[in-house]
């Protein structure tokens, strides 16, 4: 009887959505919530910096955006990609900026911890004696200045400008697809600084890098119009708390609402602090876990690759049943010592496709026969290779 093949295990750190679950083959997968040596992790926001890898695993996925809780270098000179779902989310912050806009400019909480102080015996008289205190303000033309204009950044400013709202946008790294998705009605900012001087409300959509971080500092912070409103749905360290602080003290800055609570800021007047919330909906669940399984399940089984944060996109249709998928060092000279390997080997050809992101590179290999172990092993000694897969049709 033939030995039935090994199934592709994959290790679930963190409650994953069944519709996304469900999308891979239990013929083929095994979901497990324990193992030293998986084939693939699924993670949402369980800490993985710190944990052993063994030299199987083939590839992380985040169902989710950010990646801060994942050791991407260190998976990255392992030739592992580390994948994310980019704009699954979108929608549900983007309703969570719109609902901090309201709470902020209708002075909502302190309305209602109001509201439950009032004594029952007197309600009508104390109401209409105190809402005054909470009057607020309506948004329509007010200026939303909005710092990354991706996808989340995108919708928010859609949803400003249907508001009513004018949109100031600030974004140095904008791509093309996001430049299409943009509203015509958003003004460019030159700066960070140009944005914060012209906007009542600033919404911040970037990532946490070592460029974004403290973002927004001593130095910018006190340029915002008197009595703006920060809302920072986006990741924590873009803000500099301790200029914050400053601001909000000297009601400089009247409202910071955010998604990260910080023992600094938590019970400070002014400050808004919700329990990371953005993308707690089980709509935004289900369409993380979806995009990044579909796209985890394309990486195993054909070699394809999107969306991974340490390696660049590159998608081939099959020519060939024989597909070998490399990851390696983005170095001189590579492609012509991959295509040596092989012809030395009198193996044919018959696609390839090799793209570079930053120090990082893939290459998929179609040819026209059955790649042997000895010239897998050879691909796998030449210098900067990182990683080497066969993808036989049915393997």
């Amino acid at each position: 009887m033939a030995k039935a093949a090994k199934k592709c295990e994959v290790l679930v750190l963190n409650a994953i959505a069944q519709v996304g679950l469900k999308r891979l083959p239990a013929e083929h997968y095994a979901i497990v919530k324990e193992s030293k040596s998986p084939d693939a992790i699924l993670v949402r926001s369980q800490e993985m910096h710190g944990m052993a890898f063994a030299e199987n695993l083939k590839a992380v996925a985040r169902a989710g955006a950010g990646v801060n809780n994942i050791p991407v270098d260190e998976l990255s000179k392992m030739g592992v990609p580390v994948f994310n779902a980019p704009g699954a989310n979108a929608n549900a912050v983007k309703e969570l900026v719109v609902a901090g806009m309201l709470i902020a400019a209708r002075n909502l909480v302190p309305a209602l911890d109001f509201v439950r102080r009032l004594d029952k015996n007197d309600l009508k008289k104390s109401v209409e004696e105190g809402k005054k205190t909470y009057a607020g303000r309506e948004l329509p033309g007010h200026t939303l200045g909005v710092i990354g204009l991706g996808k989340v950044g995108s919708l928010v400013a859609d949803a400003a400008i249907r508001l009513g709202m004018n949109v100031l946008g600030y974004d140095p790294h904008i791509t093309v697809d996001a430049a299409w998705s943009l509203p015509s009605q958003v003004r460019k900012a030159n700066s960070v600084d140009e944005l914060l001087r012209g906007s009542h409300f600033v919404s911040l959509h970037v990532p946490l890098v070592e460029k974004t971080k403290n973002l927004l500092n001593e130095k910018n912070l006190p340029l915002t119009k008197a009595g703006a409103v920060l809302l920072n749905f986006a990741r924590d360290g873009i803000v500099d708390e301790t200029a914050l602080v400053k601001c909000l003290a000297a009601k400089h800055i009247r409202w910071y609402v955010t998604d990260f609570p910080s023992a600094k800021l938590i019970g400070r007047p002014g400050v808004v602090a919700l329990p990371h919330l953005g993308a707690s909906t089980g709509e935004a669940e289900d369409n993380s876990a979806v995009m990044v399984i579909d796209q985890l399940r394309e990486y195993l089984e054909n070699g394809g690759m999107q969306n991974a944060v340490n390696f660049p996109d590159a998608l081939m249709p099959r020519e060939s049943p024989y597909r070998l998928a490399i990851a390696n060092a983005n170095v001189p000279n590579m492609l012509a010592r991959i295509s040596h390997a092989m012809g030395s080997r009198r193996i044919n050809i018959h696609n390839m496709l090799n793209k570079s992101k930053g120090e990082m590179a893939y290459t998929l290999v179609d040819v026209d026969s059955p790649v042997p172990q000895a010239a897998i092993d050879e691909l796998c000694e030449i210098k900067g290779v990182l990683k080497v897969r066969y993808l036989p049709v049915g393997g």
